[in-house]
């Protein structure tokens, strides 16, 4: 996996099905569980998982600061591949793809910032923001009941 102009990514492998990781992408209750890094509890206004769909939240650091985001989705393709573009603060897409490995589940995690100096700027907390982030996505797939 090789990231390209600007862009950071992140992989992980899970032990669960494509169909439940890519639930867990996109049922509003189990994304604002895991969502974030390590310390972050979210609040979610609207959380319309489709293309064109919005997706406002505001993300709650643990010292107490408010970070408001605002995506809108571009693509969903069940249960392969989830799209969005991040329109707040620092501009990027994140480009989910979901890969069968018998049985289990590869998760490519893609985050293409629109510009160098914002990309730049980013990479020093995305880096492990993100990888914190599938962490948490992991405790969720543990959590979920085996036949979801």
């Amino acid at each position: 996996m090789t990231a390209g102009e600007n862009e950071i990514v992140s992989s992980r492998v899970f032990d669960a099905p494509r169909e439940r990781v890519y639930r867990a992408w996109t049922t509003p209750e189990l994304l604002a569980r895991w969502w974030g890094p390590h310390g972050f509890t979210n609040t979610f206004h609207e959380c319309e998982i489709r293309p064109g769909g919005e997706w406002r939240f505001t993300m709650h650091g643990p010292d107490g600061t408010d970070y408001p985001n605002r995506s809108v989705f571009a693509e969903t393709v069940p249960p392969e591949r989830i799209v969005l573009d991040h329109l707040t603060g620092h501009e990027f897409r994140i480009t989910a793809v979901f890969e069968n490995v018998e049985g289990r589940t590869r998760v490519v995690f893609r985050q293409q910032f629109k510009n160098a100096e914002e990309y730049e700027q980013a990479k020093p907390y995305c880096v492990e923001g993100n990888e914190q982030n599938l962490d948490r996505l992991g405790q969720v797939l543990e959590d979920m009941p085996a036949g979801n």
